[in-house]
């Protein structure tokens, strides 16, 4: 496959397609009849690189009129880490990137033949608001967003001088409480077939996966089938009888909140599982649980983690971990993190520190996330058998609530220990 442009020339060579694409891209690299295109699926499917690497031919084909490309995260902090990295090694993949200007301060890439990628965060609407002339615009976890910024984003895609305008939206699917999945599948819902697209992958469709990687997803099947068919398969989760069936969500201001008390927690997590830090306000006036932050990644080593905890402002705090994880406690304490305390957990830990958060109002900041997907998916298991509620939770959609539970964890202990038996009791739970 040869690319070849005028003013100025760009030729990308593929004489082997299958040593540089999955087939589920490759087979629709060069369709751009559809103005909404929806990648969803599993994890480690490609379907982000897959996208990256159709949207990048797709900006150098067109020399008369560059086009101009909007990359979107929710949060613009996530951006370098995020779309910006595999943007940057898509194009070094495709023996370009030396002859592009890059802009580390703007997060602005400008291709040789002048079309342009911007790297944006709908965070602050009012930025993308004042960004003209966009041909296409990408958006990574698209679940993350809202209904509201797809329709905004629709709205900017006007440029006549632009042909074949198209909007990209990438995610793993959650909730079916989530817009994406009442806007293009909930029952009912009767798409465009000349407007939308929708395409669906999973690992067993990334040729290029790790085989190390691709055991590790398949022994979910048999570790966790539930859980499997979500985060390998890519299914959509059906709605359960909910843990936390009721919370509210909106913008909170630390400033406004500094009076109350905070607690942070910290759950570990490495390849399959992400770490999650949290910063939690309990407000025992109104009897209401603030969430106010959450830092959640795969892959972090314990020095990174222990340099996220600083950069966030929080290295002289005390700071609840899982004390399953002793080893990293103490790599993390010796890089300065010297108030991080081991939570010892008992057998009825988990069902003690749920019951006493479903005691309080909880309210979510909208920008949390990892942790408004976990509330709209942790559910109570249900027996196979009879078909009734078991009083435990499945075991997913909890790395956020179980670093929430950490933080809590003297909170509790405290409420419980109203006298000596009772502290003895609680001291089981959380302190061994």
């Amino acid at each position: 496959m040869t690319i070849t442009k005028k003013r100025p020339k760009i030729i990308l060579e593929f004489p082997f397609p299958s040593k540089v694409f999955n087939k589920h891209i490759y087979n629709v690299l060069f369709d751009y009849s559809k103005f909404t295109e929806i990648h969803y699926g599993g994890a480690s499917s490609g379907k982000s690189h897959g996208v990256v690497q159709k949207v990048v031919i797709k900006a150098c084909q067109d020399w008369k009129h560059p086009r101009r490309v909007l990359f979107l995260r929710k949060v613009g902090s996530t951006i370098k880490d995020s779309i910006f990295a595999d943007v940057k090694a898509c194009l070094e993949d495709l023996g370009i990137l030396d002859r592009c200007k890059v802009n580390m301060t703007d997060y602005r890439i400008t291709l040789p033949n002048g079309a342009e990628f911007l790297f944006k965060g709908m965070d602050d609407p009012e930025k993308i608001k004042s960004v003209k002339g966009i041909s296409d615009a990408v958006v990574e976890e698209a679940t993350e967003f809202t209904l509201e910024d797809y329709t905004q984003l629709t709205l900017r895609l006007r440029e006549k001088k632009h042909k074949q305008r198209q909007i990209f939206l990438m995610f793993n699917p959650v909730s079916k409480l989530n817009w994406v999945f009442k806007h293009f599948f909930a029952e009912g819902i009767k798409l465009n077939p000349k407007r939308v697209v929708i395409h669906h992958t999973s690992y067993k469709n990334n040729r290029f996966l790790d085989e190390e990687v691709r055991e590790t997803i398949e022994e979910l099947a048999e570790r966790n089938p539930a859980y499997y068919r979500i985060y390998a398969l890519g299914e959509f989760a059906t709605l359960d009888k909910l843990v936390f069936p009721t919370y509210e969500k909106r913008l909170l201001n630390k400033e406004d909140l500094k009076h109350i008390p905070s607690f942070f927690g910290l759950d570990f997590g490495y390849v399959n599982d992400p770490s999650a830090f949290m910063h939690v306000k309990l407000d025992d006036s109104t009897k209401t649980i603030y969430i106010m932050e959450e830092y959640v990644k795969k892959h972090m080593l314990n020095n990174e983690i222990s340099q996220t905890i600083k950069d966030l402002g929080y290295g002289k705090e005390e700071i609840n971990a899982d004390s399953a994880e002793k080893k990293s406690i103490e790599e993390i304490r010796l890089n300065g993190i010297s108030r991080i305390i081991p939570v010892k957990k008992g057998p009825d830990s988990v069902m003690a520190g749920i019951q006493f958060i479903q005691q309080y109002k909880i309210v979510i900041d909208e920008r949390c996330f990892k942790t408004i997907e976990e509330f709209d998916n942790y559910t109570w298991q249900k027996d196979k058998k009879t078909n009734e509620y078991l009083n435990k939770q499945v075991d997913t959609y909890n790395h956020t609530i179980d670093a929430i539970r950490y933080a809590l964890s003297n909170a509790i202990f405290k409420i419980k220990g109203s006298d000596a038996g009772k502290r003895a009791e609680a001291a089981k739970f959380f302190f061994g």
